[in-house]
């Protein structure tokens, strides 16, 4: 919490934060100090084997409506594609 009013002062449309692994902890900071910029929730462990179902990312979808405003919310995945392979990634 302490870099968090920080973050808030910076130059910026949309924060990408981590957000999967962290049981939307992150997610409810920048809610708490009333963010009202684009925020970028990441919605699943892109790490992880696992490929999430459907109704997974709809349910997360419906979470990170409760803390943000639907004109400030970008839909990510968690992290990023780097180390996926093609049908890793296609799968996802």
């Amino acid at each position: 919490e302490d870099c968090m009013s920080a973050i808030d002062r910076m130059d910026t449309d949309v924060n990408s934060i981590e957000n999967a692994r962290s049981d939307d902890a992150t997610l409810r900071a920048f809610h708490d100090l009333g963010y009202g910029k684009g925020l970028g929730p990441g919605t699943y462990d892109i790490h992880s084997p696992v490929i999430p179902k459907t109704d997974f990312i709809e349910d997360k979808i419906r979470i990170f409506l409760e803390s943000v405003e639907i004109e400030h919310l970008v839909i990510n995945p968690d992290c990023g594609l780097k180390t996926r392979t093609w049908p890793e990634t296609i799968g996802t």
